[in-house]
């Protein structure tokens, strides 16, 4: 039996409640501290901080027509500075643990382990080197997508094909000369990825203390400690419906699934999706903004539910959930495999190490199709149940 229209009120009481939620985030990041590398807890309370402000600025963004024009559009992109700011140590640390674990899983070696020879071999013009990497890389590459669907699809369980005999990680066959060449450059590339990635992660801490200690920073916080208590309605938003406004962030997600290729989607290899990788342009691969698009519009979506609904955390609806998982699976592989790219590029390195880094990239771009794949199974059943 459904209640009553859920009106600015609900919206004022949700904003109060993430507002209270950063305020608490932000005193346990200070009592926990901020060393080099940051404690457990200090990690933890910036996931806190950057869950309540994408909140936030999510509602204020669906919301907007209930709420004061000026301060609303003056707090969004604010908000979108600190949780874009915190993200991005967070985002290199797992981008090197998940490139790291697929060498390891592709080469069926530790590729943290020193490498054979402290000499790196002659240049091999890093353009031609990646060239051979990214051919490489899409043989091993398919052998690996079973393995690589079922991982990046985690939320969802999707087909998969029989994984071929030399396809097992613990007892590779020696006479396969692919293996035996990514063996040998998985190390190098390893400890290439480590280098790169590790320096990001340290900038990146280094630029959110710098943030957080700003006046910029400070003057948000300050703009949230009001929001906990007074939230800058309309004078008609206590008698409108909110669910409207909910409905047309569905209608722009649905408008934006349509757009997308499903239908490629629907099969588990897209070779088509390898072309452009490891080429010497830097730009974004073209066919992932739209799955980013929708990844954000879903999440507007979730976040309106939540409102609309009085969820806390929006988790009523496991489609919609594992639609979410999907897409951030899509996201981090796409990131993962253009910093496989992206360190093939590195001038005067191995054939070797960039033969490893083509067959990386190759592997992670299975793993957004595999995403790809798993999201569709998610939205076709999200459709057929609200039909």
């Amino acid at each position: 039996m459904a209640g009553p229209a859920p009106t600015g009120d609900a919206l004022a009481g949700y904003l109060r409640g993430q507002a209270t939620e950063f305020l608490r985030a932000l005193r346990l990041h200070r009592e926990n501290g901020s060393g080099a590398n940051g404690s457990e807890g200090s990690v933890d309370a910036a996931l806190a901080l950057r869950r309540a402000a994408r909140r936030i600025s999510a509602t204020l963004h669906t919301f907007q027509p209930l709420l004061d024009t000026d301060w609303s559009e003056g707090m969004r992109p604010e908000l979108a500075w600190v949780s874009g700011t915190l993200a991005m140590e967070h985002a290199y640390t797992s981008r090197l643990e998940r490139l790291l674990t697929a060498l390891h899983r592709l080469s069926g070696t530790d590729p943290t382990a020193p490498a054979a020879g402290s000499r790196v071999a002659p240049a091999a013009g890093s353009r031609a080197d990646v060239a051979a990497g990214s051919r490489a890389g899409t043989a091993a590459g398919a052998r690996a997508d079973a393995a690589a669907g079922s991982r990046a699809a985690g939320a969802a369980p999707v087909p998969q094909r029989a994984a071929p005999r030399d396809a097992g990680l613990r007892n590779p066959p020696p006479s396969t000369p692919e293996r035996s060449n990514l063996t040998v450059g998985a190390a190098k590339a390893g400890a290439l990825l480590d280098r790169q990635l590790t320096l990001a992660r340290t900038r990146a801490h280094s630029t959110a203390l710098q943030a957080m200690g700003s006046s910029r920073f400070h003057a948000i916080a300050d703009k949230v400690a009001v929001l906990a208590s007074e939230v800058p309605l309309t004078k008609t938003a206590t008698t409108t419906d909110l669910r409207p406004l909910a409905t047309a962030a569905h209608d722009r997600l649905t408008d934006a699934v349509t757009a997308l290729p499903l239908i490629t989607a629907g099969h588990p290899y897209n070779a088509a999706a390898l072309i452009h990788g490891l080429s010497p342009d830097t730009v974004p691969h073209p066919q992932d903004a739209p799955w980013h698009q929708v990844r954000l519009l879903l999440r507007l979506h979730r976040y309106a539910r939540e409102v609309v609904l009085g969820e806390p955390d929006g988790t009523s609806d496991l489609r919609l959930l594992a639609a979410g998982q999907a897409l951030n699976q899509h996201r981090d592989a796409s990131e993962a495999a253009a910093a496989a790219a992206q360190a093939a590029r590195t001038p005067r390195i191995a054939p070797a190490t960039a033969y490893a880094l083509g067959v990386l990239h190759a592997d992670q771009r299975h793993e957004v199709e595999a995403a790809r794949f798993t999201f569709q199974q998610c939205w076709q059943k999200e459709a057929v149940s609200t039909r």
